[in-house]
């Protein structure tokens, strides 16, 4: 997953070509009540619990994509995990608005 330019961002429609594949774990980083409202199939809501679990136990080599509502919560995730050794994280720009719009058009949109 790792681009030559060490892109940070990466776009709904790679993002959904990694899922479909099996290749990413797709983080949202939203509130519950966010993710009650829309969600991706195959995401997981991090709390702060699931957080901790991630930064302790996960290997580092983890690929990861963090996602959000317009993409700006899942950059400050996605540069986190970064700083945590998690090289191969990235974030979905646009966020769930994005995905919405390009992948899944009956999602409800907030």
């Amino acid at each position: 997953m790792a681009t030559a330019d060490g892109a940070i961002e990466i776009t709904a429609r790679e993002t959904a070509g990694l899922l479909k594949q099996g290749k990413i774990k797709l983080l949202d980083v939203r509130t519950p009540e966010e993710y009650a409202i829309a969600s991706v199939q195959g995401s997981m809501l991090v709390d702060q619990s699931l957080a901790q679990e991630i930064v302790q136990t996960w290997p580092k080599e983890t690929p990861i994509v963090t996602m959000c509502h317009h993409g700006m919560r899942s950059l400050d995730a996605a540069a986190y995990l970064r700083g945590q050794g998690f090289t191969n994280a990235k974030s979905m720009k646009g966020g769930i608005d994005s995905w919405a719009l390009e992948i899944d058009p009956s999602m409800q949109r907030y």
